[in-house]
Order: structure tokens, then sequence, then C-alpha cells
């Protein structure tokens, strides 16, 4: 445990940050999921679309990384032009 006032102050922040990135990463993965489940079928293209975004903030808000969200978006897309 921490001695020092600011590094209390320290670890709540941290903690509510983590519990803010906990739900963001839990809809991504829902988000990017339900795209995947979709391929093929005529609703992916939307699907395709609200994973992009979700990936693209979570990307802007530091959650993930920029590399990483691209990553995905390609692998997703390449999924879905595939089927």
């Amino acid at each position: 445990m921490a001695n020092i006032k600011s590094q209390k102050k320290r670890n709540l922040t941290n903690a509510k940050a983590a519990e803010r990135n906990k739900a963001v990463r839990s809809e991504l993965k829902t988000r990017v999921k339900n795209a995947n489940k979709a391929a093929g079928t005529e609703e992916s293209g939307e699907l395709f679309v609200l994973a992009q975004k979700r990936l693209d903030k979570a990307a802007a808000k530091g959650v993930i990384h920029k590399n990483a969200a691209a990553r995905r978006k390609s692998r997703l897309a390449k999924k879905l032009a595939a089927s």
C-alpha cells in the first residue's frame, strides 16, 4: 500500500481508467465478433462499419494502439471481402 498521498490518488485514478478501458475493450470485442459472424450475410456491411468505428474510437482514446486498430480493421475487411 502506498504511503505517499499523490500515489494514493494516482491509484484511484488508475482504477477509474482501467474500468473505463475494460468497458471499451469489451464492447470492441463484441462488435468485432458480430461482424465476423455476419460475414457473407446482407447485414455484414453495417456491422463492419460499426466495428470499424469502435476500433477507431478505441485507438483515439488510447485504449489500443493505432496500428493494432489498423491491423484488426484490415483483417476484418479481408474476411468480409473473401465471403
